[in-house]
């Protein structure tokens, strides 16, 4: 069996998404994701300039060795247009090779070692009682740990918060725009939210919190600090995850789990985190951290030192990549979590997809190879536009952390 195409999808159906489908002679297709948010044409050019031309002819069973094809033969190599053109095409061929041999991914992986994985969703409001109420809806619809976000005082918009919850597209916006952030002001804010949280549900349901990069050091430290008292799952990038020292002052401070990583691309980026036990749960992504391969990489160097995933899952990323890091998570003992931000009833009905949700679990099922399809007429019906994330500045203008 050899690979004689390598198509590339651009759709938007609630979001952009690139999508890779390798195509061999045997009439065997696998697909990846390549979406990477705001520099989807990046991502695509690189593929369709440097990459597919490597393809062509190649054996699509030979996954590690294209793996490493596809890490080493730049010499310029790594960052995030590179890992997620790299990361789709691994994606591709592991779903090839489990419709090959009519088995779903995980058992090549090893098979289960878990029932199900345990998924976290997002609540918000703009105001504490109104993100209180969010939780409640989304304890109702069966998740047993909720990440929980809520308006900053004075602050127009703030990360993490949407006034509109329907099945609506969201931002990224179609020109380039900025919010502002105040950091004092969310320092205050943040504890009175998880006060009132507990205060609600107790100390059964899971609670997990985003900072978003946007701390220094001492600051992510009192923040732990004072959230210690309501149990928090974790806090989430509390400081930039490119400066891997920075975790050694706060974990110092708080004994509240720690979590970084979807903006991590290669295991040497999160590497000083792990061996110096910095931070609970590492949150590399399938899609941008060198695919299957590349996670269980990472999950594997993680797990001597205590160290759990907790995979990146916004519904930015397709339900390839969601099915991807399922498949992953249910063969992989260190697993911890799997954000689980949902898609669109369009994203769903333009990627048909064989995991579930339940009971707070999700599943990855049981369809060969990753169990997940495109609808490529319905996708050519939502067009592309380029579109931005945020940037950021403090109240003083100073530019900052989004």
């Amino acid at each position: 069996m050899r690979i004689t195409d390598v198509r590339l999808i651009l759709t938007s159906p609630g979001a952009n998404y690139l999508t890779v489908k390798v195509i061999t002679d045997d009439g065997l297709y696998g697909l990846g994701d390549a979406t990477l948010v705001g520099r989807e044409l990046a991502v695509a050019t690189y593929l369709e300039e440097y990459v597919i031309p490597m393809l062509i002819g190649r054996d699509p069973s030979a996954i590690e060795d294209t793996w490493q094809l596809l890490g080493r033969s730049a010499y310029w190599r790594r960052g995030p247009v590179h890992t997620t053109a790299q990361s789709a095409i691994d994606m591709a061929l592991w779903d090839i090779k489990g419709k090959e041999l009519g088995a779903p991914v995980y058992q090549l992986l090893g098979g289960r070692s878990r029932r199900g994985v345990l998924a976290y969703s997002h609540a918000s409001g703009i105001e504490i009682a109104q993100a209180v109420d969010a939780m409640h809806e989304q304890i109702a619809a069966g998740y047993r740990a909720v990440r929980l976000q809520c308006g900053v005082p004075g602050l127009p918009s703030t990360y993490g918060v949407v006034s509109d919850e329907s099945d609506q597209p969201r931002a990224p916006h179609e020109v380039p725009y900025e919010e502002s952030w105040n950091t004092a002001a969310y320092l205050e804010t943040a504890p009175k939210l998880f006060a009132a949280a507990r205060d609600a549900v107790g100390m059964d349901v899971h609670l997990l919190h985003d900072a978003h990069h946007r701390l220094t050091s001492i600051e992510a430290a009192a923040l732990g600090k004072s959230l210690e008292p309501y149990r928090l799952f974790w806090l989430e990038d509390p400081v930039q995850a490119d400066d891997q020292t920075a975790f050694r002052l706060v974990r110092q401070h708080t004994t509240t789990p720690l979590a970084v990583g979807e903006v991590v691309n290669h295991l040497s980026e999160c590497q000083t985190l792990i061996s110096e036990r910095l931070i609970d749960y590492i949150r590399a992504t399938v899609v941008h951290a060198g695919g299957i391969t590349g996670l269980r990489r990472i999950a594997a160097f993680a797990e001597p030192f205590g160290v759990r995933t907790g995979c990146h899952g916004a519904p930015d990323m397709s339900p390839v990549t969601l099915a991807a890091a399922l498949h992953t998570g249910i063969s992989t003992h260190n697993v911890g979590i799997q954000e689980h931000g949902r898609h669109t009833s369009t994203t769903d009905e333009v990627f048909p997809h064989a995991y579930t949700f339940a009971d707070g679990y999700l599943d990855p099922g049981e369809a060969p190879g990753l169990g997940v399809d495109i609808d490529e007429g319905l996708a050519a019906r939502f067009e592309y536009r380029r579109k931005y994330l945020p940037t950021t500045r403090l109240v003083d203008g100073t530019m900052w952390n989004w």
